[in-house]
This record gives structure tokens, sequence and C-alpha cells, in this order.
């Protein structure tokens, strides 16, 4: 290992640091599997017998994410949310293993331990990399597949995902580390906000200081930068696998009924990949949202709601959605989507 390398970090580390924030009616476990713990983030669903889903964060992020959109579905799954190893409140893995393939094989661990699938599986970014590998391995474990901006390769990355994407250069990491480290929590934390939301004013006060006070937390995790910087090297890893392991030859082998979400402001998965998912995805059903950045389900959770129940109720898992209006111009559409239907344009909806 070289002097620039980070050191490994594994789950022998256990510091004390603030606790994790926990919205009212949610709660939160750990499960002890082999050489991995995982921390679950679940909330009780509005009725008994729901079908069971799980959530999987991006890069950086955690169970928190999807703390707006999980209430809006209580009346039709039962969803569990859980931090990647290294992310969120779960330590990291034993074996220092920050891949796509280590990642989706925590998932399908955790699936098979608890005895819960298949499951409606719902990932964003990374955790939709992640989920497309699950579903492609393991169709026995996914009823269906929503996909929010997943980080699948791409050939011309955008400029404002180049940072990210240096992460995975030998040195790189800890040198944006040192120029990182006299920057503020706060300061970090609207970083993040401005490259991740189609616009950042949408953050409420309040939700701009619960982001610094768990940056502070994250901040104060010596496995931090490098669970973020491994996980950035596992993606950018992904990316240059060929053959039956490449993403997009994955995508083409998911069985379950898809939906991909887009943001038309996303700074760090290109909009016009849209069209390619879309024809990868065979059958899937488009959700684009012009005004949305990178995380769709956090600015607009209830367009979001609205488009997973309609998958769930096509696949016959729950009734009819009831009709929302989008506001504002963050008007959306979900529907099916075939590769002569103009899905690389913002100004066009599918």
């Amino acid at each position: 290992m070289s002097s620039t390398d980070l050191p490994e970090v594994t789950g022998a580390v256990l510091p004390k640091v603030s606790a994790v924030r926990v919205e009212e009616g949610e709660r939160l476990r750990q499960v002890g599997l082999p050489g991995l713990t995982l921390t679950v983030r679940s909330r009780p669903p509005s009725r008994e017998g729901l079908p069971p889903a799980l959530y999987v964060h991006g890069l950086g992020g955690s169970s928190q994410n999807w703390s707006a959109l999980m209430p809006l579905l209580a009346d039709s799954v039962d969803g569990e949310a859980l931090d990647l190893p290294g992310f969120g409140d779960s330590p990291p893995p034993d074996d220092g293993d920050y891949s796509v393939t280590a990642h989706a094989r925590a998932v399908i661990r955790h699936l098979d331990a608890a005895g819960r699938g298949p499951v409606h599986l719902i990932g964003n970014s990374l955790g939709g990399a992640v989920s497309t590998r699950v579903a492609a391995a393991r169709p026995d474990l996914v009823r269906t597949l929503t996909l929010v901006s997943p980080a699948l390769p791409e050939l011309r990355i955008q400029r404002s995902a180049v940072p990210t994407g240096l992460l995975a250069l030998p040195g790189m990491g800890a040198l944006l580390g040192r120029l990182a480290r006299d920057l503020t929590a706060e300061q970090r934390t609207r970083g993040v906000l401005g490259l991740c939301y189609g616009d950042p004013a949408r953050v409420s006060p309040e939700a701009l200081r619960n982001a610094v006070e768990e940056m502070e937390r994250r901040m104060a995790l010596p496995y931090f930068w490098d669970a973020t910087v491994r996980s950035a090297r596992g993606i950018v890893d992904a990316y240059t696998l060929g053959g039956q392991h490449g993403l997009w030859r994955q995508a083409g082998r998911v069985l379950a009924p898809t939906l991909l979400v887009y943001g038309g402001r996303d700074r760090l998965v290109g909009y016009r990949m849209a069209r390619r998912a879309a024809v990868a995805f065979r059958g899937s059903r488009l959700l684009t949202l012009p005004d949305a950045g990178h995380v769709a389900m956090m600015e607009y959770p209830d367009e979001v709601a609205a488009a997973v129940r309609e998958l769930l109720a096509d696949a016959g898992e729950t009734l009819p959605p009831v009709s929302r209006r989008s506001t504002g111009s963050a008007a959306a559409t979900a529907d099916e989507v075939s590769p002569a239907d103009g899905a690389g344009d913002p100004s066009q909806r599918s």
C-alpha cells in the first residue's frame, strides 16, 4: 500500500459518536451476520399483511434518505431501509470490501437471513446499481424494482460528477480529504445538497439543521472517508466490468417489473441515460421529474410514491393509487416507455 492510499478500517472500530436521528414512527435495529453488521430502519405498515419492501441508499447516504418516502408508502408496503456497510449506523465490513458486488452480497445476505423476500426493491444512485445486481443475480428475491437515478455506466460523465469519479484514483481520495479537512460540517452539507438537489432552496431550515448534525456525526467516524472513497472506487470498477458481470448486461436480465426515476437537474447521473435505461430494462416504465436532482425521493416524494403505487398496482400487489396532481414545474409522468419515446430530453415528457 502506498503512502497516499487510505488505511483499511474494519468493523472492529466502533467509535462513540452521537446517536443517529430517528424520525417519529421509525425504529432502528441491528442485524448481525458473519463478518457484517447492518443497521435497519423500519416503519410499521398501516395494516397487517402488506408485501415487504427494502430501500437501498446511495453513495455517502444512509437509510435516512428514505424517511420522506417511507411513510407515504406505509399503506402499500411493509418497508425497511438498510444502512450499507460503513454508512449510516452500520460499521465497516470486516473484509473492507466496498465493491458494488460486496454491497449487493450484503443486501442478499440480509434478505436471505430475514426471510423477507421477495421484496419490492427500491434503490438510489449506488443503491440503484446494487439493486440492479441483486435483481439480476437473485430474481427470486425481487418482486418489483424501482431505481432512482441509478449509478449505471456512462461513457460521457457530467463535469459536476468528475470529483466523485476522481475518488477512485490512487492517492486522490487522500488529497481531496486533506483539501476538505478545514471545511465545517455546514459547508460540507451545503456542498452535498448543492450537488444532489435540483434546487437546494427546497431544503427547509429544519432539514438543513438535521443534515448538518448528521454530517457532524459522520465526520467523527474514523472510517467515514474510507468507506466513501472505497465505495466510489467500487462504482468506477463496476463501470469497467464487461461480459455477464457488466451492469448494463445485468439490467437486461432483470425480470421484475421496473420503474425508473430520473431528474432533469441531476448533476451526478446524466438525464440522457433515461433513454438507455428504459431500453435496457425490458418493459420498464419511466418517471421523469424535470426539476429534480439526484435524490428525487427526497425532493419530490409524493410524485415518486404515486409512481411506485402504480407499479405495485399493475403488479397486482395493491389497490390502484389515489390520483395526485404534480405541482409547479415539477410536472411528472410515469408511463410505459419504448425506444421511440423522447426520454433523453428534459423538455419532453415520456
